[in-house]
């Protein structure tokens, strides 16, 4: 899951002093954070862009290029083309209701 905030510094403190959850990684880049809740694998990511929602559902999928081709086939419009991340590839789409739903690989490795 993707959290759009206005200060990553003071998203990271809360979500890590106040829930508990461990950075995983960080990169000043996007910018974004990493995060994950102890007893548990599924990441958050806290992230400062403009986004129309607030958060963003990622799935985790085998390969994005094959993912996006087989929605494709299915008429499921792709907003963002296959797009290169620190750990493989993401692309976006939209569910039936027009909310963006993003798909991401591995295929680079974990971070």
């Amino acid at each position: 899951m993707m959290v759009r905030v206005d200060d990553l510094d003071q998203a990271r403190d809360f979500y890590r002093d106040r829930l508990g959850l461990i950075e995983l990684w960080r990169d000043d880049s996007e910018p974004a954070v990493g995060m994950r809740f102890p007893e548990s694998d599924a990441e958050i990511v806290l992230h400062m862009m403009e986004l129309p929602q607030r958060i963003e559902v990622h799935y985790l999928v085998d390969s994005v290029e094959r993912s996006i081709g087989e929605l494709r086939a299915h008429g499921v419009k792709v907003v963002r083309q296959p797009f290169d991340v620190a750990i493989g590839k993401c692309a976006v789409f939209l569910d039936p209701f027009g909310n963006a739903v993003s798909i991401l690989d591995m295929t680079k490795g974990p971070r």
